[in-house]
């Protein structure tokens, strides 16, 4: 007897597709010679499932377990369509936007200081728009939008009989200011993981920056005393160079280091889409290991390629990522932190 294969998507996101613009300033708002061209650099930054499969399955009979759907419009590239089914054809699912126009968005750096606008119309991402595709139901869903958003998602998820998911809230940076904690305190009793990068996390609570070890941990307690998922959540803090906090109220906290560390500056390009590369990984390693903890370090090896470079990782058909194992890391990053 033949087993049936197990359709169920293992991953899914309500993240929107965005095509990236960049502008680059220096500290006065003077623009700077570095330019990036949005139709070859563009998407890498946004498109974060594809560093999902760096470190998960890659046979084509598996592609079903990832998903993102892209709303498309007539100025779609050719070519980020064929870049996306190079990283696996059926995790993807197109769809016509009506007004013609993908969702673009603006990238401002200013010295070290990054603001982001969008360009075109968001068009969101609903639970029901998963409904009666194939990326229904999935195991771990992750969302990234305000608090108030976050709390009509959750109550989508709540009126699906028997669908339980694993949930990953990341919230958007302009809703982490204190006049939006108490709305995210009444989000948290339905949010799995919580995971914001570490000045977002200072700022809901009104912490002084710049973050400390000292500081991103306080901060960590304080999330969880909000009852993250009725108390049994976790939260895990991206703290970039320093590497991710990881907490829940049962356990003892950790440290994952970064793949890249302060010393290895040369091997750090660009960190756009890191904290979305990041929870990709995360969710990867949540559906191969079941392990909060353990799942971080494929977190951190995921963000390690989308960092290296302005544009996009290359993917050899071995499964190999800029000439490098993502196995290799993981495994040397393992090692670092002797878990």
């Amino acid at each position: 007897m033949i087993a049936e294969l197990d359709t169920t998507p293992c991953f899914v996101t309500l993240g929107m597709f965005i095509i990236d613009e960049f502008e680059f300033l220096d500290e006065a708002g003077r623009a700077t010679i570095k330019t990036l061209d949005p139709q070859e650099n563009g998407i890498s930054k946004r498109c974060y499932l594809h560093h999902l499969s760096n470190i998960y399955y890659r046979s084509a009979a598996e592609a079903h377990k990832l998903g993102m759907v892209i709303d498309k419009g007539t100025d779609f590239p050719a070519t980020f369509h064929s870049t996306l089914m190079n990283y696996g054809n059926r995790m993807w699912l197109f769809r016509d936007r009506a007004d013609g126009v993908t969702t673009r968005a603006l990238n401002t750096y200013r010295g070290d200081h990054r603001d982001f606008q969008y360009l075109t119309t968001k068009m969101r991402i609903t639970v029901e728009d998963l409904v009666g595709t194939r990326l229904e139901r999935p195991k771990v869903l992750h969302f990234i939008c305000s608090p108030t958003r976050a709390s009509a998602i959750i109550s989508e998820i709540q009126g699906i009989v028997d669908w339980h998911p694993t949930t990953v809230y990341e919230p958007i940076p302009d809703s982490c200011v204190p006049s939006e904690l108490s709305t995210l305190i009444q989000v948290l009793p339905g949010v799995s993981i919580l995971s914001p990068n570490a000045e977002e996390a200072l700022s809901f609570l009104s912490l002084p920056l710049p973050p400390t070890k000292e500081t991103i941990e306080a901060a960590a307690d304080r999330f969880l005393a909000y009852n993250i998922n009725g108390g049994s959540g976790w939260v895990i803090i991206r703290s970039g160079a320093m590497g991710a906090y990881v907490k829940s109220r049962e356990t003892r906290g950790s440290w994952i280091n970064a793949f890249w560390t302060s010393n290895d500056s040369n091997r750090v390009v660009d960190v756009t889409g890191a904290g979305n590369a990041f929870l990709g990984g995360l969710a990867a390693g949540l559906c191969l290991t079941k392990d909060i903890v353990e799942a971080t370090l494929y977190a951190s090896v995921s963000a390690s390629f989308v960092i290296e470079q302005n544009g996009l990782p290359v993917l050899s058909s071995d499964g190999v990522w800029n000439e490098d194992s993502p196995r290799t890391r993981l495994e040397a990053l393992r090692r670092r932190i002797q878990l």
